[in-house]
């Protein structure tokens, strides 16, 4: 029966001989939580963790797109959308894309995710060429006025492509390479970074009453199946990140037992994204129906991710996560 294992994650200066790095950054652990389905789970030592899993779980992940994956890292996003549940239509015209992309680098974002079409719950599918309309203008813009890595939000392989011709260098795929047949044999061959983010359903139904065996082992199953598949098309596993998919086909339930299990998904040998910025378990716990008055609760949980050594934290108000982060790690 297949062991899972969550680092039982720790800092600072009194770190016991016997501790081990956490993916190679400034977090520690000595014991993590054994999980297998159908079975309480059991506390171990870090020691006893097998050879392979203990090696995934601790060694420092390789650079993405140049991004140095041992410091915290953020990751702007900029949706040239009607729709997005959040930033719909403010950025449809070009230039006002660009002058968000430049203030969003200004003020500490290493990352920009560029998407067009909208995956709020319910959103309507976008033909390729629309989205391609919408998003290779703008990566073209914001690549003449920045060397910041562009990221593309997209399920689509001709978009995707269209994207990486413009200047985008990493690829983040909602559906985890599983709408497109075609988009993981052309990262493959482009040796594109990419993104792999679980999502049960599709936005127009993934908020129809998700449900899961075990959401976290369910979650952590899918993306170690579609590492293997990229790794098999000839991806590298050190140009592949993952998103355990907070608010896509999960409930709030579902959303607050993977956050606090974040640390599991270091297991799979890759950086970990989070993106929670603005979301609706947001505005319930939070009591904000407001999206765009959502700051607080989104850093909070986004500074809870980081505790749990996540990489990269996906977010709508870049000045005031970097403010936050600086000062947390400050304090650490």
């Amino acid at each position: 029966m297949t062991a899972y294992y969550r680092p039982l994650v720790q800092h600072g200066r009194l770190r016991p001989d016997a501790a081990m790095t956490l993916a190679g950054q400034n977090l520690w652990f000595t014991q993590a939580e054994r999980l297998q389905r159908g079975r309480i789970s059991q506390i171990v030592e870090a020691v006893d963790i097998p050879v392979e899993q203990l090696d995934r779980l601790t060694q420092p992940r390789p650079p993405i797109a140049g991004l140095d994956m041992a410091q915290p890292q953020i990751m702007g996003i900029l949706n040239a959308t009607p729709d997005s549940f959040s930033d719909g239509g403010r950025h449809n015209s070009v230039d006002a894309a660009r002058a968000a992309a430049v203030d969003m680098v200004a003020h500490g974002a290493s990352i920009l995710d560029i998407g067009g079409e909208s995956t709020r719950p319910g959103a309507d599918f976008v033909p390729e060429d629309k989205e391609i309309s919408r998003t290779q203008p703008l990566i073209e813009a914001i690549r003449a006025a920045s060397d910041t890595l562009i990221s593309i939000d997209t399920r689509k392989a001709r978009v995707a492509k269209a994207a990486q011709e413009a200047g985008a260098g990493l690829i983040n795929d909602v559906s985890g390479f599983t709408f497109d047949p075609q988009l993981a044999p052309f990262c493959a061959q482009v040796k594109a970074p990419v993104c792999v983010m679980h999502m049960q359903g599709d936005p127009a139904t993934m908020q129809d009453e998700p449900y899961y065996d075990d959401v976290l082992l369910d979650v952590y199953d899918f993306l170690d199946g579609q590492i293997a598949h990229l790794e098999g098309l000839g991806l590298s596993r050190d140009l592949i990140v993952v998103d355990p998919g907070i608010g896509f086909g999960k409930n709030t339930d579902h959303n607050l037992r993977l956050l606090q299990n974040l640390s599991l998904f270091h297991g799979l040998g890759c950086p970990i994204l989070l993106g929670v910025s603005r979301k609706g378990f947001i505005g319930q716990i939070g009591k904000e129906p407001r999206k765009d008055a959502r700051a607080p609760g989104s850093i909070a949980v986004a500074l809870a991710g980081l505790s749990q050594g996540v990489q990269i934290i996906r977010v709508h108000d870049v000045a005031e996560t970097a403010q936050a982060l600086r000062l947390w790690a400050a304090v650490r």
